[in-house]
């Protein structure tokens, strides 16, 4: 029997917040809130309140989008059929008119804090959704392009203090944007027999093979090295101190010894060890980010 007679029945309330991710979506404004207490010189609890609830409803928006356009590949795949829009518990219209209502009142509240803060959020929900959500399906270089909707949000709590575009937030980009490809591999790997069954290809080689292993060890590498770049003062007014160093590099050698045990072994095991492992090492960094900046 399909799993999707056996859910019990939800609210509309409900329905909405599993359309949305709501928790993704929290965890992902995270990484503005962060920015934001990085960059900040006088203190607004206004301006970080716009920031979450707008970049909640912003992020929200966008992944409601993504599974009313991928919502017959979502009903072919174990881990999604479940969702809203596949059993129905959602119809496209209501979906559609939700998510459109939260792009709206998003974009209108990053507004409220600038013009860059909204404009850099509408320029993440345009790739995310008119760019990495088509190629899903075509071409591996779809995570690419997600990538990048994906490190806007940790330069944007920079963005709504200075309403500028700078090397600080640049290097927040780059270190979130690196990020995300052994972070997606990762999940890449562990679901990829779903995503098969989906018809998305998002393994760089197609296959879990040493050819895949091999391009998320570099780019652990490159993550571990631009997460550094603030402690050589290359950085403008984003620094670290030594102490913080040390923690990120031990982090970051710790997340590239958990890609380098999926590139031996090769196996789902360490590729979920991997993907937690991401999860740790980009809250924690973005933590020794901000308690650096209150300590030093």
């Amino acid at each position: 029997m399909s799993d999707t007679l056996n859910i019990k029945p939800r609210s509309l309330f409900s329905e909405i917040l599993i359309l949305i991710k709501h928790r993704l979506s929290l965890s992902v404004v995270f990484s503005s809130v962060a920015s934001y207490l990085i960059a900040f010189e006088v203190f607004s609890f206004y301006t970080l309140a716009l920031l979450i609830l707008g970049g909640f409803f912003v992020v929200g928006a966008s992944n409601g989008f993504n599974q009313i356009i991928e919502r017959n590949r979502d009903a072919l795949m174990p881990r999604t059929q479940n969702r809203p829009l596949p059993t129905g518990g959602l119809s496209v219209n209501q979906a559609i008119l939700a998510c459109v209502i939260l792009s709206f009142l998003g974009l209108f509240i990053l507004y409220i804090i600038n013009f860059r803060t909204a404009f850099f959020g509408l320029v993440s929900m345009i790739i995310y959704l008119a760019i990495y959500t088509p190629l899903k399906p075509i071409t591996p270089l779809s995570v690419f392009f997600g990538a990048i909707p994906g490190a806007i949000p940790f330069m944007l709590g920079w963005v709504a203090v200075t309403n500028k575009f700078s090397i600080e937030t640049g290097i927040l980009f780059m270190i979130q944007f690196f990020w995300q490809f052994p972070h997606f591999w990762a999940i890449g790997w562990v679901s990829h027999d779903d995503y098969l069954k989906g018809g998305f290809k998002m393994l760089p080689s197609g296959k879990r093979d040493n050819s895949t292993a091999f391009q998320i060890v570099f780019y652990t590498i490159w993550m571990i090295l631009v997460s550094t770049l603030p402690y050589f003062s290359f950085t403008g007014e984003l620094s670290i101190g030594l102490y913080s160093l040390i923690l990120i590099l031990a982090s970051g050698l710790f997340m590239l010894f958990q890609a380098i045990r999926l590139m031996k072994y090769k196996d789902k095991q360490n590729a979920i060890k991997l993907m937690y492992t991401s999860i740790f090492y980009l809250s924690f960094i973005q933590i020794i980010f901000v308690a650096d900046k209150f300590l030093s």
